[in-house]
C-alpha cells in the first residue's frame, strides 16, 4: 500500500503537466526518432565517389552548366569527409573543395582557387554564404549530421504521391546559420528526403531543394539523381545531376588531406 500512496501524494503535491507540454515534447521526440532513423538508414557505405553536373540559372533563365567530381568517406565516431573538384570550365578547372564534416562544433572547409594557387579556410561565419556563385550555401553541401540540429515532427502529408513525415530542423548554431530553421518532407517508406524548406534569419521563405529520381545502390541505399534549389528571392536556381555513382572504391583519410588539394586531378 505504501508503494501506492507515496506517489498518490507526489502527484498532488507537484504542479500538473499540462497538454500542451505534453504535445510538444511528444512532437520533438517523434521528429528526432524519424531524423535518426533516416540517418541509420543512410549508414554504412564506407565511401563513394560520383560525377556531377552543376546547372547555374539565373533570373532571365540564362544557363551556364559545370562539371564535377565529388569523393566522400564516412568517419567512425564523427561527420564524413569529402572532396569536390571542378573540371570545367575553364575558368573554375582545378577548383577544389575539401570538407570534414562535425557531429559537435564548427566543420572544417577549405577551397583550393588556382587562380591564387592557395588554399582558402572557410571561416565558420561564411557558412552561409553562396558555394561558387551557386544556390547553395556552405552549410547546405556539408552533412546533415544529427546533433546538429533540434527537431520537431508536424504533420503527415503527401508530396508528389508520397506519404510523408514533415519535420523542421532547428540549428544549434544559431549565431553562424543563415536558416532560423528548415522545413523537410521525409517520405514514410524509406525515410529519403524529399523536399526542404529553408527559412532565412528573418523566417522568411528563402529556397526550395527538390530531390528526384532516387535510386538504391548496394541494395539499400537509395540516392537521388537530380537535386534542385530554387531561391524564391533572387529568382535564380542550381540543379545538380548526379552520375556514375560508385560505392565501397577503397578510398582512405589520405584521400582527403587539406595539403594535396592543389595537387588534385
Amino acid at each position: 500500500m505504501k508503494q501506492l500512496i507515496i506517489p498518490l501524494i507526489l502527484s498532488l503535491l507537484l504542479p500538473p503537466v499540462s497538454a500542451t507540454a505534453t504535445r510538444k515534447s511528444s512532437s520533438e521526440e517523434k521528429g528526432l526518432a524519424i531524423v535518426r532513423e533516416a540517418d541509420r538508414r543512410g549508414s554504412g557505405y564506407n565511401d563513394f565517389t560520383a560525377d556531377m553536373l552543376m546547372v547555374l540559372r539565373n533570373k532571365h533563365n540564362r544557363e551556364s552548366v559545370r562539371r564535377l567530381r565529388i569523393k566522400a568517406l564516412e568517419v567512425e565516431g564523427d561527420g564524413d569527409k569529402s572532396l569536390t573538384i571542378f573540371d570545367n570550365p575553364k575558368d573554375v578547372k582545378g577548383t577544389a573543395f575539401l570538407n570534414f564534416t562535425h557531429k559537435v562544433g564548427d566543420d572544417d572547409q577549405w577551397l583550393y582557387l588556382p587562380a591564387l594557387k592557395r588554399v582558402k579556410r572557410i571561416s565558420s561565419r561564411n557558412k552561409s554564404g553562396s558555394f561558387m556563385g551557386s544556390e547553395f550555401s556552405y552549410e547546405d553541401i556539408a552533412s546533415q549530421e544529427v546533433e546538429k540540429y533540434t527537431y520537431k515532427w508536424i504533420r503527415d502529408k503527401k508530396y508528389d504521391g508520397q506519404k510523408c513525415f514533415v519535420v523542421e530542423f532547428y540549428p544549434v548554431d544559431k549565431k553562424d546559420s543563415g536558416y532560423t530553421r528548415q522545413v523537410s518532407w521525409i517520405d514514410r517508406k524509406h525515410y529519403r528526403t524529399l523536399k526542404v524548406e529553408y527559412f532565412d534569419r528573418k523566417d522568411s521563405h528563402l529556397k526550395t531543394l527538390t530531390f528526384t529520381g532516387y535510386q538504391k545502390y548496394l541494395e539499400k541505399y537509395w540516392r537521388a539523381d537530380e537535386m534542385n534549389m530554387v531561391n524564391h528571392q533572387n529568382g535564380k536556381s542550381t540543379r545538380l545531376k548526379f552520375l556514375n555513382y560508385k560505392f565501397r572504391t577503397g578510398l582512405k583519410d589520405r584521400d582527403f588531406n587539406k595539403n594535396s588539394l592543389k595537387r588534385v586531378r
